[in-house]
């Protein structure tokens, strides 16, 4: 396929052998499951997801890539395109009272809001295979008190088990990216790990904690609680937000829920 990639669609196609075949055994794709690709490209992890499974659902922004995917496929089993916008599709569309399984080299310029939109829809989802900035995946995976630790890692730990599966150097797109890459499973939690009374106290909260993360909690969460609404749920308002475990941020949000 003779394609040039798109800067806009942060396009980086994944085409060596080695990492693929890894990444496939990382998936373990079946027969008969509900998979969907977010962004297949020029058909890298396409081709080998549908021989396995048979049958895949794929969403691709690029119009110019998929006829010549369909064309490409067509051997191979049954390949749906949806030519749409990730960043916008609804997932729930496709779930059919089954779990989905998501798999995809995620654009890097959006990957971030992109995860947050899927986040949205996690009751549709059984895991999730992607591709990311290594960057991104070890905020992803942080524990408190490290650098890397920040909005991104509480609130998808608050969603999902995140297990980094394998480092991808540059060499293995084309383009090659200026940055490392990573491959990460997530899996959503059956049951949250911590009790919420309300998601929405503790997106705003955790959003406004990290706004200004080298400030202590007491200046940075002033206008939502005051010293000792933090210290009555277990924080020291001297604190900086990078050193809060999940749960100490429950407790924030459900403090906050009780006081709007």
């Amino acid at each position: 396929m003779s394609h040039r990639a798109r800067k806009r669609f942060g396009q980086n196609f994944l085409h060596d052998a080695d990492v693929v075949q890894r990444i496939i055994q990382a998936i373990s794709p079946q027969p008969g499951q509900p998979l969907v690709e977010i962004g297949p490209g020029q058909g890298a992890l396409t081709l080998p997801l549908l021989r396995a499974c048979e049958r895949l659902e794929a969403i691709e922004l690029d119009r110019d890539l998929v006829e010549p995917l369909t064309r490409k496929a067509a051997s191979e089993g049954t390949l749906v395109i949806h030519q749409a916008d990730a960043l916008k599709f609804d997932f729930s569309t496709l779930a059919q009272g089954r779990k989905l399984r998501l798999v995809g080299n995620l654009p890097y310029n959006i990957s971030t809001p992109l995860l947050f939109h899927l986040l949205a829809q996690s009751r549709y989802i059984k895991d999730m295979h992607f591709m990311l900035q290594k960057e991104v995946v070890t905020r992803m995976a942080a524990a408190p008190g490290s650098g890397d630790y920040g909005r991104l890692s509480v609130m998808i730990q608050y969603h999902c088990r995140v297990t980094p599966l394998l480092s991808v150097a540059p060499e293995a797109f084309r383009p090659a990216p200026k940055v490392e890459s990573a491959f990460v499973r997530l899996q959503p939690w059956s049951q949250a790990p911590v009790a919420v009374n309300d998601y929405a106290c503790l997106e705003a909260l955790v959003k406004q904690a990290f706004a200004q993360r080298r400030k202590t909690l007491r200046n940075t969460l002033k206008g939502l609680l005051g010293e000792e609404d933090i210290r009555s749920s277990g924080s020291d308002p001297g604190a900086r937000p990078e050193t809060l475990t999940l749960q100490q941020y429950a407790a924030l949000a459900n403090r906050l829920a009780q006081t709007h």
